[in-house]
């Protein structure tokens, strides 16, 4: 739970030195050399100078804690910052723009652009954390399908006729998401142009290690690239077979329900090209539950310190995100 009485929420001195804990535990680094030594950094003050400020005497540039994160040059107090990144890393279901527009006193433009970049933070670096699964271990691989692409998809094989919504054309005409997750462990989510037996064979050939057990439903999406795994299971849900003991993929439904019911309940729209940020978003919080026993402030602490070594402008926001 928020507690609003925290001085870092309303004091941006205080937000400062909180950030400066979590990102600097045994004092400055210079983000532009590397120097840790505290007797070749120093810390400028005076009444010209903005607060938190320090020079680094080994390449002579000036930097602040900011520098070389997502809250970099922005003129929107560092408490602010740290009260968005809160809300958004305790929200179950996320939390809309508007409101965090009424709650911080910024305009929304302002919450629209905070709630981007604070996305972007909680991105994961999947080549540093390795891939799903294991020996032993138990990957469950699923895609859905969300919203109405802002393209709409015809087939070449169609002469360039639309695919008609009576017509089998499954998620043709829909965004499309592929998501694997380790029970007990982590989710990966992508926006896919089209999820194709190659497509998702990437996606699980890069993410989940093949010493794993994978668990899908009857899709021909996966029966290929299921013999490259130590075992693959499935289960029939046009039967309705939903679990055969220990063989479903209730987990991966269970993601995507949360992930629906914030896009459709909280969000209720976002631009195509956006949709990886979210898939982001909610990625993150999944993978800081509180079944793992984190805490939200736990979980708020890592999405300030993984706010670091990213960036993203109001040039960048509109790139598209698609696999």
């Amino acid at each position: 739970m928020l507690d609003l009485t925290n001085a870092i929420y309303h004091d941006a001195d205080k937000a400062r030195a909180h950030l400066e804990a979590i990102h600097w535990p045994h004092g400055p680094i210079c983000p532009h050399c590397g120097n840790a030594n505290p007797g070749r950094i120093t810390k400028l003050e005076g009444k010209s100078t903005r607060p938190g400020v320090y020079k680094c005497n080994e390449c002579r540039q000036p930097f602040s804690v900011t520098v070389g994160t997502v809250f970099e040059r922005s003129k929107i107090p560092l408490n602010k910052w740290v009260m968005a990144s809160h809300l958004m890393a305790a929200s179950k279901k996320g939390i809309s723009a508007h409101q965090l527009h009424r709650m911080l006193g910024v305009t929304y433009k302002t919450a629209w652009f905070m709630a981007h970049r604070i996305r972007e933070a909680m991105k994961e670096d999947v080549k540093s954390a390795g891939p799903l699964g294991g020996e032993g271990k138990t990957v469950e691989a699923d895609e859905t399908y969300i919203g109405k692409r802002d393209t709409p998809y015809v087939s070449p094989q169609r002469k360039g006729r639309p695919f008609t919504k009576k017509g089998k054309s499954g998620g043709a005409q829909k965004r499309t998401v592929v998501s694997l997750v380790e029970r007990g462990g982590k989710v990966r989510s992508f926006h896919v142009q089209h999820a194709t037996k190659d497509v998702v064979r990437d996606i699980l050939v890069r993410n989940a290690d093949r010493s794993s057990t994978l668990y899908t439903d009857e899709s021909r999406l996966y029966t290929t690239t299921g013999e490259e795994y130590a075992k693959h299971e499935t289960v029939n849900h046009s039967r309705k077979e939903y679990a055969r003991g220990i063989v479903h993929t209730n987990t991966i439904e269970n993601v995507f329900s949360v992930f629906k019911r914030g896009m459709i309940g909280v969000y209720q729209h976002c631009g195509e090209a956006h949709l990886h940020r979210y898939l982001a978003e909610f990625d993150f919080r999944y993978n800081r539950r509180t079944a793992l026993k984190i805490s939200d402030a736990e979980r708020a602490e890592d999405l300030l310190r993984m706010a670091r070594d990213k960036r993203l402008t109001y040039r960048r926001i509109g790139e598209a995100g698609i696999a």
